[in-house]
């Protein structure tokens, strides 16, 4: 006991008993370290990036040119520009969009709101976990599957005049964009159980005993206050879309279509049954399969490829930042 009491006087100046310790000194610099350190290895991640940035962007700039993003590929994409596959990369984008959000969603907030504690619950739970961590060339199979080899054979016999080939259904648009759904639908339906999860349950409670069904509770408020956290999943959902090679090689992608070079047909060049070209297949192809191919142009397309990313990705920041600072809590 005396000891305790001795070190205890040694720690405390008498004299000023609220001025600072040697053990609250000693934290205090052990926190300044850590921090430092911590800040040393983001720096230590940070360099490389830039360095393959600066790389990429310095092979590309002969080619970065407004023309270049607007004329369509020539010569095997050795000239002209890349308007066909940064069209096709963006209705990929937008298309598996429109089939994995609402499902994702909805699937989230049934398994985080109404979904009881469960074996079954658990097994929904490690299904949406392993297919998250599924290759992406085993999506790419199964779309081929299920989508080209199953799904597209009942349309044509539904919908196809069997006298008219133009009517035919075939791999392209649609069958990609449903493959690359498939792969990303466990990222938003983790991100949207996480947003959810986040909202308080007081928020729940209150507006139950209000009389909301909930239902409406889920609708008014619980969905508005996790949009910023569901918005991630997003983020990683297009960088993921825009960038897949591997799946919409085997459902849809095409090494090189023509379309027009001016009006409404150069806006919107695919329909969803036909096959189109994409950032990640032109680059993939003018990179291994076209001999003598300028430098520039493999490296402007990869160039093309990030800003678009960087470009989508800021932008849902930007909108995600502006929704957390909306938020009651």
């Amino acid at each position: 006991m005396s000891s305790n009491a001795t070190t205890l006087q040694e720690a405390v100046n008498p004299s000023n008993p609220f001025a600072t310790t040697d053990y609250e000194r000693r934290r205090s610099r052990a926190a300044v370290r850590n921090r430092w350190i911590m800040f040393g290895f983001c720096v230590l991640l940070i360099i490389p990036l830039v360095a393959i940035l600066i790389y990429i962007f310095e092979k590309a700039w002969p080619a970065l040119s407004p023309h270049y993003l607007w004329d369509n590929p020539i010569e095997n994409g050795k000239k002209g520009g890349i308007w066909a596959p940064l069209i096709g990369t963006f209705y990929l984008v937008v298309g598996s969009l429109c089939f994995v959000a609402p499902v994702g969603i909805l699937a989230g907030i049934y398994l985080n709101e109404y979904a009881r504690e469960g074996w079954v619950n658990r097994i929904i739970s490690i299904t949406v976990t392993t297919l998250a961590g599924v290759p992406s060339i085993v999506h790419g199979l199964f779309g081929l599957g299920a989508f080209v080899l199953v799904m597209l054979p009942g349309i044509n016999r539904v919908f196809a005049d069997p006298n008219n080939d133009d009517t035919k259904w075939q791999a392209g648009l649609l069958t990609a964009s449903l493959t690359v759904a498939v792969m990303n639908l466990p990222v938003i339906i983790a991100s949207t159980r996480e947003a959810l999860g986040a909202v308080p349950q007081s928020f729940r409670e209150a507006c139950w005993n209000l009389g909301a069904s909930r239902w409406q509770t889920i609708r008014t408020i619980v969905l508005p206050n996790s949009l910023s956290g569901i918005l991630t999943g997003f983020i990683l959902v297009v960088s993921r879309a825009a960038g897949e090679t591997a799946p919409i090689l085997f459902t849809g992608a095409t090494t090189f279509k023509y379309i027009a070079d001016s009006g409404l047909d150069k806006v919107f060049p695919y329909s969803l049954k036909e096959p189109f070209m994409a950032m990640s297949t032109h680059l993939h192809i003018i990179l291994t399969q076209i001999s003598r191919m300028p430098v520039e142009m493999k490296y402007g397309c990869a160039a093309v490829l990030i800003l678009l990313i960087l470009f989508i990705n800021s932008f849902a920041i930007t909108l995600r930042v502006w929704l957390r600072g909306r938020k009651r809590w």
